[in-house]
């Protein structure tokens, strides 16, 4: 058995592929398995891995399925103890992979899941140290947007890794799969992160951030539409709290809906 396997999603994307997985094939680590899955690919992307990467396994889907949905493909197939997912737009810094899974080797707790310091790819503005989720339920990127310094080097516990780079256990993968997948393929895109995270607070696994193990994020790749951003994030906040919270604060959380998110709703309605 791989000790990673390495869950790569593409959609249109000529631009990004061969950086990322040049970051990857160049990591001084040997036990690791790459698993493209591209969701319906029409600028060359699929053509370009065949020719260039022949020995990456290539899952071609006819249509775009979502990125759940892709990433499930990718676990489903992999061997790895630990699953790796990137997004086409993320390169590795050198000695990621030993990095990584030296920390989680050595720790003696038991880790769900470890989050890199994601980077935007100008190095300097952080994207990513992972995933908060407020008394609110509302989500963030911890410290994105701020200047990476030392004071953001410490090692600590977080409600959830952000997908786009995240290192996950397949032992809490299994334990919290459900009948959508291990990340929920009703989501589509959005959000499926926070509620795979949630799922595993809930199970008892943990979230580390581990910034010593760099990456860079180039940033909507697919070129999403704002609009349609809008709409899954909106919607599958609301699917993220029906399902995981509780009845007491699903009431909690109804002043909060009837100020805050039934205008949104309204103007997203509208516009």
């Amino acid at each position: 058995m791989s000790e990673i396997s390495i869950i790569v999603l593409t959609f249109n994307s000529i631009k990004f592929i061969k950086f990322c997985l040049d970051s990857v094939l160049a990591q001084d680590y040997n036990g690791f398995e790459i698993i493209v899955i591209d969701n319906g690919s029409m600028d060359g992307t699929v053509t370009f891995i065949k020719e260039e990467y022949p020995q990456i396994r290539l899952i071609e889907n006819s249509r775009n399925l979502g990125a759940a949905k892709a990433r499930n493909q990718g676990i489903e197939v992999s061997k790895g103890e630990w699953i790796l997912t990137l997004d086409c737009d993320i390169t590795l810094e050198g000695g990621f992979l030993k990095k990584i899974i030296e920390f989680v080797s050595e720790s003696g707790e038991s880790i769900g899941s470890l989050q890199p310091k994601i980077l935007n790819i100008d190095k300097k503005i952080i994207y990513s140290c992972g995933i908060h989720l407020s008394w609110l339920r509302r989500f963030f990127d911890i410290n994105k947007g701020k200047v990476n310094n030392q004071k953001f080097n410490t090692p600590q516990y977080i409600f959830g890794a952000c997908s786009a780079a995240a290192l996950y256990s397949r032992h809490m993968l299994e334990e919290i799969k459900e009948d959508t997948g291990y990340f929920d393929e009703r989501f589509f895109f959005l959000v499926e992160d926070v509620d795979l995270a949630w799922r595993a607070q809930k199970k008892g696994f943990k979230a580390i951030f581990f910034p010593l193990a760099l990456c860079y994020h180039h940033g909507n790749s697919s070129k999403t539409d704002k609009k349609l951003r809008q709409y899954f994030c909106f919607r599958n906040r609301l699917s993220l709290i029906s399902k995981n919270e509780n009845l007491l604060g699903k009431i909690r959380l109804i002043p909060i809906f009837l100020i805050y998110d039934f205008p949104r709703l309204l103007f997203l309605l509208k516009f």
